[in-house]
Protein backbone atom coordinates (compact mmCIF):
# COMPACT_ATOMS: atom_id res chain seq x y z
CA UNK A 1 0.00 0.00 0.00
CA UNK A 2 2.76 2.14 1.13
CA UNK A 3 4.64 1.71 -2.57
CA UNK A 4 1.14 2.41 -4.32
CA UNK A 5 0.91 5.61 -2.47
CA UNK A 6 4.26 6.87 -3.16
CA UNK A 7 3.74 6.18 -6.81
CA UNK A 8 0.36 7.78 -7.21
CA UNK A 9 1.93 10.91 -5.04
CA UNK A 10 4.60 10.84 -7.76
CA UNK A 11 1.93 10.68 -10.87
CA UNK A 12 0.14 13.68 -9.60
CA UNK A 13 3.58 15.67 -8.74
CA UNK A 14 4.81 14.56 -12.45
CA UNK A 15 0.93 15.42 -14.25
CA UNK A 16 1.08 18.64 -12.15
CA UNK A 17 4.35 20.09 -13.57
CA UNK A 18 3.00 19.10 -17.32
CA UNK A 19 -0.02 20.82 -16.58
CA UNK A 20 2.10 23.89 -15.56
CA UNK A 21 3.97 23.49 -18.37
CA UNK A 22 1.08 23.49 -20.73
CA UNK A 23 -0.67 26.72 -19.39
CA UNK A 24 2.55 28.46 -19.65
CA UNK A 25 3.25 27.66 -22.94
CA UNK A 26 -0.11 29.12 -23.90
CA UNK A 27 0.68 32.30 -21.36
CA UNK A 28 0.73 35.45 -22.99
CA UNK A 29 2.77 37.18 -20.34
CA UNK A 30 6.38 36.98 -21.39
CA UNK A 31 7.57 37.70 -18.36
CA UNK A 32 6.16 34.77 -16.65
CA UNK A 33 7.71 32.59 -19.59
CA UNK A 34 11.28 33.87 -19.49
CA UNK A 35 10.93 34.01 -15.51
CA UNK A 36 9.84 30.01 -15.84
CA UNK A 37 12.49 29.52 -18.54
CA UNK A 38 15.41 29.77 -16.76
CA UNK A 39 14.05 27.95 -13.45
CA UNK A 40 13.30 24.99 -15.60
CA UNK A 41 16.92 25.99 -17.06
CA UNK A 42 18.22 25.94 -13.30
CA UNK A 43 16.25 22.37 -12.81
CA UNK A 44 18.50 21.31 -16.02
CA UNK A 45 14.89 20.83 -17.84
CA UNK A 46 17.01 22.48 -21.61
CA UNK A 47 14.34 21.30 -23.32
CA UNK A 48 11.03 23.13 -21.76
CA UNK A 49 13.55 25.89 -21.13
CA UNK A 50 14.20 26.45 -24.70
CA UNK A 51 11.02 26.08 -25.87
CA UNK A 52 9.87 29.07 -23.27
CA UNK A 53 12.43 31.06 -24.43
CA UNK A 54 11.93 30.57 -28.25
CA UNK A 55 8.58 31.67 -27.73
CA UNK A 56 9.55 35.17 -26.11
CA UNK A 57 12.38 35.81 -28.32
CA UNK A 58 10.79 38.14 -30.95
CA UNK A 59 8.91 40.13 -27.94
CA UNK A 60 12.06 40.56 -26.10
CA UNK A 61 14.33 41.61 -29.44
CA UNK A 62 15.84 44.95 -29.12
CA UNK A 63 15.85 44.77 -25.52
CA UNK A 64 18.36 44.40 -23.00
CA UNK A 65 16.93 41.17 -22.35
CA UNK A 66 17.39 39.97 -26.26
CA UNK A 67 21.29 39.48 -24.72
CA UNK A 68 20.22 37.25 -21.70
CA UNK A 69 18.12 35.23 -24.31
CA UNK A 70 20.65 34.38 -26.39
CA UNK A 71 22.76 33.41 -23.89
CA UNK A 72 20.67 31.15 -22.48
CA UNK A 73 19.09 29.51 -25.37
CA UNK A 74 23.10 28.77 -26.06
CA UNK A 75 23.34 27.09 -23.05
CA UNK A 76 20.21 25.41 -23.23
CA UNK A 77 21.55 23.35 -26.55
CA UNK A 78 24.63 22.77 -24.71
CA UNK A 79 22.61 21.53 -21.70
CA UNK A 80 20.77 19.12 -24.54
CA UNK A 81 24.42 18.25 -26.07
CA UNK A 82 23.37 19.51 -29.15
CA UNK A 83 26.31 20.88 -30.34
CA UNK A 84 26.06 22.44 -33.94
CA UNK A 85 23.29 24.68 -32.75
CA UNK A 86 24.87 26.03 -29.49
CA UNK A 87 28.10 27.13 -31.90
CA UNK A 88 25.07 29.01 -33.94
CA UNK A 89 23.65 30.81 -31.13
CA UNK A 90 27.34 31.54 -29.71
CA UNK A 91 28.38 32.94 -32.87
CA UNK A 92 25.12 35.13 -32.89
CA UNK A 93 25.69 35.99 -29.58
CA UNK A 94 29.56 37.03 -30.38
CA UNK A 95 28.15 38.91 -33.63
CA UNK A 96 25.60 40.74 -31.60
CA UNK A 97 27.44 41.65 -28.87
CA UNK A 98 31.56 41.46 -29.27
CA UNK A 99 31.87 43.13 -25.80
CA UNK A 100 29.18 41.68 -24.04
CA UNK A 101 28.81 40.43 -20.36
CA UNK A 102 28.83 36.68 -21.79
CA UNK A 103 31.27 37.68 -24.07
CA UNK A 104 33.63 35.45 -22.85
CA UNK A 105 32.11 32.47 -22.38
CA UNK A 106 30.16 32.89 -25.80
CA UNK A 107 33.91 33.11 -27.50
CA UNK A 108 34.91 30.34 -25.34
CA UNK A 109 32.53 28.03 -26.08
CA UNK A 110 32.38 28.47 -29.92
CA UNK A 111 35.38 26.62 -29.81
CA UNK A 112 34.65 24.75 -27.13
CA UNK A 113 31.22 23.14 -28.62
CA UNK A 114 32.99 22.24 -32.20
CA UNK A 115 35.79 20.74 -30.13
CA UNK A 116 33.06 18.69 -28.84
CA UNK A 117 31.18 17.86 -31.90
CA UNK A 118 34.62 17.13 -33.86
CA UNK A 119 34.53 13.58 -35.78
CA UNK A 120 37.00 11.06 -35.48
CA UNK A 121 39.77 11.45 -37.12
CA UNK A 122 38.99 8.63 -39.88
CA UNK A 123 36.34 11.15 -41.34
CA UNK A 124 36.51 14.78 -42.54
CA UNK A 125 38.21 17.63 -40.14
CA UNK A 126 36.75 20.70 -41.11
CA UNK A 127 34.87 21.15 -37.72
CA UNK A 128 38.09 20.22 -36.15
CA UNK A 129 40.27 22.95 -38.07
CA UNK A 130 36.72 25.32 -37.17
CA UNK A 131 37.44 25.00 -33.45
CA UNK A 132 41.22 25.22 -33.69
CA UNK A 133 40.26 28.48 -35.63
CA UNK A 134 38.18 29.35 -32.71
CA UNK A 135 40.16 28.60 -30.10
CA UNK A 136 42.93 30.37 -31.27
CA UNK A 137 40.69 33.86 -31.64
CA UNK A 138 39.56 33.06 -28.35
CA UNK A 139 43.42 33.00 -26.67
CA UNK A 140 43.93 36.04 -28.52
CA UNK A 141 41.33 38.17 -27.23
CA UNK A 142 41.12 36.69 -23.57
CA UNK A 143 44.53 35.23 -22.15
CA UNK A 144 43.93 35.90 -18.93
CA UNK A 145 40.51 34.23 -18.96
CA UNK A 146 39.96 31.02 -16.82
CA UNK A 147 39.17 29.54 -19.70
CA UNK A 148 42.39 29.81 -21.54
CA UNK A 149 44.00 26.93 -20.12
CA UNK A 150 41.45 24.81 -21.26
CA UNK A 151 41.14 26.62 -24.87
CA UNK A 152 44.96 25.45 -25.28
CA UNK A 153 44.57 21.90 -23.71
CA UNK A 154 41.64 21.22 -26.27
CA UNK A 155 43.62 23.10 -29.36
CA UNK A 156 46.13 20.75 -28.13
CA UNK A 157 44.34 17.49 -28.42
CA UNK A 158 42.66 18.78 -32.00
CA UNK A 159 46.21 19.34 -33.35
CA UNK A 160 47.00 15.89 -32.40
CA UNK A 161 43.93 14.52 -34.40
CA UNK A 162 44.72 16.23 -37.31
CA UNK A 163 48.28 15.01 -37.09
CA UNK A 164 46.87 11.08 -36.38
CA UNK A 165 44.69 11.56 -39.68
CA UNK A 166 48.11 12.62 -41.09
CA UNK A 167 49.85 9.70 -39.98
CA UNK A 168 47.38 7.43 -41.01
CA UNK A 169 47.55 8.68 -44.25
CA UNK A 170 51.35 7.97 -43.99
CA UNK A 171 51.29 4.64 -43.02
CA UNK A 172 48.97 3.80 -46.05
CA UNK A 173 51.35 5.22 -48.53
CA UNK A 174 53.97 3.13 -47.08
CA UNK A 175 52.28 0.42 -46.94
CA UNK A 176 51.34 0.81 -50.68
CA UNK A 177 55.27 1.11 -51.36
CA UNK A 178 56.07 0.98 -54.77
CA UNK A 179 52.67 -0.15 -56.19
CA UNK A 180 51.75 1.92 -59.31
CA UNK A 181 54.41 4.49 -58.08
CA UNK A 182 56.87 5.44 -55.70
CA UNK A 183 54.79 5.29 -52.42
CA UNK A 184 57.56 5.87 -50.25
CA UNK A 185 58.40 9.33 -51.36
CA UNK A 186 54.41 10.36 -51.28
CA UNK A 187 54.73 8.86 -47.40
CA UNK A 188 58.06 10.91 -46.07
CA UNK A 189 56.27 14.25 -48.15
CA UNK A 190 53.15 13.58 -45.64
CA UNK A 191 55.56 13.26 -42.59
CA UNK A 192 57.29 16.12 -43.54
CA UNK A 193 54.63 18.25 -44.07
CA UNK A 194 52.74 17.31 -40.83
CA UNK A 195 55.41 17.93 -38.96
CA UNK A 196 56.03 21.41 -39.83
CA UNK A 197 51.84 22.13 -39.65
CA UNK A 198 51.92 20.32 -36.36
CA UNK A 199 55.25 20.75 -34.75
CA UNK A 200 54.01 19.83 -31.12
CA UNK A 201 52.13 16.97 -32.01
CA UNK A 202 52.44 13.64 -29.91
CA UNK A 203 53.06 11.38 -32.81
CA UNK A 204 56.31 13.63 -34.01
CA UNK A 205 58.94 10.10 -33.54
CA UNK A 206 56.49 8.13 -35.42
CA UNK A 207 56.61 10.64 -38.54
CA UNK A 208 60.31 10.96 -38.33
CA UNK A 209 60.69 7.07 -37.93
CA UNK A 210 58.31 6.57 -41.28
CA UNK A 211 60.59 9.28 -42.71
CA UNK A 212 63.88 7.12 -42.33
CA UNK A 213 62.00 3.60 -43.34
CA UNK A 214 61.23 5.44 -46.29
CA UNK A 215 63.98 6.71 -47.19
CA UNK A 216 65.97 3.38 -46.61
CA UNK A 217 63.55 1.39 -48.93
CA UNK A 218 64.27 4.19 -51.58
CA UNK A 219 66.93 3.12 -51.20
CA UNK A 220 66.68 -0.67 -51.21
CA UNK A 221 64.51 -0.35 -54.57
CA UNK A 222 66.09 2.21 -56.53
CA UNK A 223 68.62 2.10 -59.01
CA UNK A 224 72.10 1.61 -59.29
CA UNK A 225 72.68 4.80 -60.47
CA UNK A 226 70.95 6.41 -57.78
CA UNK A 227 71.57 4.16 -54.79
CA UNK A 228 74.71 6.11 -53.78
CA UNK A 229 72.37 9.64 -53.35
CA UNK A 230 69.86 8.03 -52.22
CA UNK A 231 72.43 5.83 -49.39
CA UNK A 232 74.13 9.31 -48.46
CA UNK A 233 70.13 10.97 -48.24
CA UNK A 234 69.62 7.32 -45.74
CA UNK A 235 72.03 8.27 -43.61
CA UNK A 236 71.65 11.71 -42.54
CA UNK A 237 68.40 10.80 -41.75
CA UNK A 238 69.15 7.88 -39.55
CA UNK A 239 72.02 10.08 -37.59
CA UNK A 240 68.92 12.80 -37.37
CA UNK A 241 66.39 10.34 -36.04
CA UNK A 242 68.59 9.10 -33.75
CA UNK A 243 70.17 12.22 -32.35
CA UNK A 244 66.36 13.12 -31.48
CA UNK A 245 65.42 9.82 -30.06
CA UNK A 246 68.45 7.62 -29.09
CA UNK A 247 66.28 5.57 -26.77
CA UNK A 248 63.48 4.95 -29.68
CA UNK A 249 61.99 1.55 -29.68
CA UNK A 250 63.04 1.28 -33.09
CA UNK A 251 66.67 1.84 -32.61
CA UNK A 252 67.71 -1.75 -33.54
CA UNK A 253 66.16 -2.05 -36.51
CA UNK A 254 67.66 1.82 -37.21
CA UNK A 255 71.29 0.51 -36.45
CA UNK A 256 70.74 -2.61 -38.94
CA UNK A 257 69.59 -0.16 -41.43
CA UNK A 258 72.73 1.61 -41.45
CA UNK A 259 74.75 -1.51 -41.29
CA UNK A 260 73.07 -1.72 -45.22
CA UNK A 261 73.72 1.86 -45.58
CA UNK A 262 77.39 1.62 -44.94
CA UNK A 263 77.24 -1.53 -47.41
CA UNK A 264 76.06 0.45 -50.45
CA UNK A 265 78.44 3.91 -48.93
CA UNK A 266 81.62 1.22 -48.88
CA UNK A 267 82.56 3.03 -45.15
Amino acid sequence: MRKKGLFILLLMVVLTSCGEYQRLLKSRDPEEKYQAALQYFNQQQYVKAQTLLDDVTAYYRGSERSEDILAYLARCYMGQKSYEPATDYYQAYVRNYPKGKYATEAYFQVGHCQYLDSPDARLDQATTKKAIEAFEVFVELFPESPYAEQAYQEMAELYDKLAYKELKSAQLYYNLGTYLGNNYLSCEIVCKNALKNYPSNKYQEDFCWLILQSKYQQLVNSFEERKMERARDAQDEYYNFITEYPDSKHRKDADKMLAYIRKVTKE
